[in-house]
């Protein structure tokens, strides 16, 4: 599959607030795949795309105030808290800051190193979080409760693209719960429910089309390695197996609101597409040799052409509708991450 790649003025710098009249004031490009062709949308005109008797799969994950300025010996560092793990540690980034607000990669480690914290807190790193590469750390958080930490002196992760630093309630979605007992909330916004709005949901459902949730806690992403997810808490409610299952039996379609509820779908669906309650942690990689087995269609944003989640959703679309997508995308001007437009791939 051959996709073009992205130029720089295609980056929504700002929130679609901030460019228009409002969070769902943004595109949506539509590609079906049994018909082969893509289509132009407003996101407003969701609603009238699905249909009575579809599944919108929404994931509820809070976004944190994950980003914390530190030092390292003398050297300024920026500290993305990523993922709390079940022994209470937290796998973490360590980043350079630029001269723009935003950060840079560097080298992660060395073992034992203490980074020092704001309010006299610190961190210890003590090993790479995995064989694959040492950009996320495992360390040892001085702090009684990290979570409230955060809150008090973290702010939410930016990248370059980004124009300026936005408040914490710009990354968070219209979905989004205080976290329960099986984790504390994202590194990054689960952003393909951005666009929602309570009144877009309102309809939604009065057209018949059903909201179910699941969590799934996205750690630190990379907006230079473009690695495979690495594993992440997620849980899917014994209600929402049942409504996806109803759905699909009854000849509704499910339909994933991000990447991250594909994940947690088919981390609980077994080999007959089947979901069950579940949860706990998943490093599931979706292919196209591996397929989909619970999930019809996926609402997501737009991603970069070296992306590995662009693997999912070639498993989902094929590869000659998905180019279709993303030639047309780049040629009508559609804006890219987490303030950008949105794709609706259907069956």
């Amino acid at each position: 599959m051959r996709l073009l790649s992205v130029p720089p003025e295609l980056s929504a710098r700002v929130p679609a607030e901030e460019r228009g009249r409002g969070r769902d004031a943004v595109r949506l490009l539509v590609g079906r795949r049994a018909a082969g062709e893509v289509a132009h949308h407003a996101f407003g005109e969701l609603p009238r795309l699905l249909r009575a008797g579809d599944v919108l799969v929404v994931n509820t994950s809070r976004t944190l105030p994950a980003a914390v300025d530190g030092r390292l010996g003398e050297k300024p560092v920026v500290v993305h808290f990523s993922t709390r793990q079940d022994d209470g540690r937290w796998t973490v980034e360590l980043r350079t800051p630029d001269a723009r607000g935003t950060t840079l990669p560097r080298p992660g480690g060395p073992a034992g190193a203490v980074v020092g914290l704001p309010g006299g807190e610190r961190l210890v790193l003590q090993a790479p979080l995995s064989a694959r590469g040492e950009r996320l750390w495992v360390a040892a958080a001085s702090m009684a409760d990290p979570v409230a930490y955060l809150h008090r002196y973290g702010r939410p992760i930016r990248y370059g693209y980004t124009e300026r630093d936005q408040p914490l309630a710009a990354y968070q979605t219209v979905f989004s719960v205080e976290s329960p007992d099986d984790g504390p909330g994202s590194a990054e916004m689960p952003s393909a429910g951005r666009p929602f709005t309570a009144v877009l949901v309102t309809e939604l459902v009065s057209r018949g089309v059903q909201i179910a949730p699941i969590t799934l806690h996205t750690g630190v992403a990379s907006g230079e390695a473009y690695e495979p997810p690495y594993p992440e808490r997620f849980s899917v409610p014994p209600s929402t197996a049942w409504l996806v299952n109803a759905a699909r039996a009854g000849g509704g379609r499910v339909v994933a609101v991000g990447t991250t509820v594909v994940r947690a779908l088919e981390s609980a669906a077994d080999v007959h597409g089947v979901v069950r309650a579940a949860g706990g942690w998943t490093d599931l990689v979706i292919t196209p040799g591996r397929g989909v087995r619970a999930v019809d269609g996926l609402l997501t944003g737009l991603h970069e052409p070296t992306a590995s989640h662009l693997l999912m959703l070639e498993a989902l679309a094929g590869p000659a509708l998905l180019e279709q997508v993303y030639g047309e995308a780049v040629c009508g001007g559609y804006l890219w991450h987490e303030f950008g437009d949105s794709n609706l791939l259907l069956p």
